[in-house]
């Protein structure tokens, strides 16, 4: 399974990143919210990168040109709520995929113990497709297994790509140890060290959920 982390080489991810977790940046949802779309779009360009093409004749208005199209069935699937707009940039590159989204939330027990669980899923076949699973968050990984176990139910996918812009180093432990290894790719903006007895990233830089589209009651 290959890991691949932006924040070892500095690009535009690098500012998208340090403007997301900004506290004074933070105060401006519209930007945090294109942050999130942004970094989906990078991501999703160098994920085309790796799947796969055919070469088709295209008619212009004064011959024909040998090009390289998609040969390859997208799913980009998200976790709500948050990654609506981190999914709304991989959709905005590729814009002929098919859709995937999936409700999964924390269901406190005490202060510091939850259980996820999934409520919703609207999902096309995925058997022999390639998927997207896109998630701002990757703080244990729990919430990403039980999509993925989730969306197996709609059928088996040929390579699953999870996507997440900030994800902790046991978030990463964890998706090796329960995803197919020779099947997944992980993108990840940063991956930091800690996760806190509320299993929140970090440094992280909160909420995403809240920061996008305000604090929930």
């Amino acid at each position: 399974m290959e890991v691949i982390n932006f924040a070892k080489t500095p690009s535009l991810v690098s500012q998208y990143m340090a403007e997301l977790r900004d506290v004074n940046v933070q105060n401006d949802p519209l930007r945090f919210r294109r942050n999130l779309e942004r970094i989906g779009q990078i991501m999703a360009y160098e994920i085309s990168k790796l799947i796969h093409y055919d070469t088709v004749d295209v008619t212009t208005p004064l011959a024909t040109a040998k090009c390289q199209v998609l040969s390859e069935q997208l799913v980009l699937a998200t976790i709500f709520r948050a990654g609506i707009p981190f999914h709304q940039g991989f959709l905005s590159y590729f814009d002929h995929a098919q859709n995937a989204f999936v409700s999964a939330y924390r269901k406190y027990r005490e202060k510091e113990n939850f259980d996820v669980f999934i409520e919703y899923i609207a999902s096309p076949r995925l058997d022999g497709k390639t998927i997207v699973i896109a998630d701002p968050m990757l703080a244990t990984g729990a919430s990403m297994e039980l999509c993925y176990r989730a969306l197996l139910t709609k059928g088996n996918p040929a390579h699953i790509h999870v996507a997440a812009v900030i994800a902790s180093q046991k978030a990463i432990d964890y998706i090796r140890a329960t995803f197919p290894a020779d099947r997944t790719t992980v993108w990840v903006g940063a991956i930091d060290d800690e996760i806190n007895s509320h299993s929140y990233i970090v440094p992280g830089l909160g909420d995403a959920g809240d920061l996008a589209y305000g604090i929930k009651e």
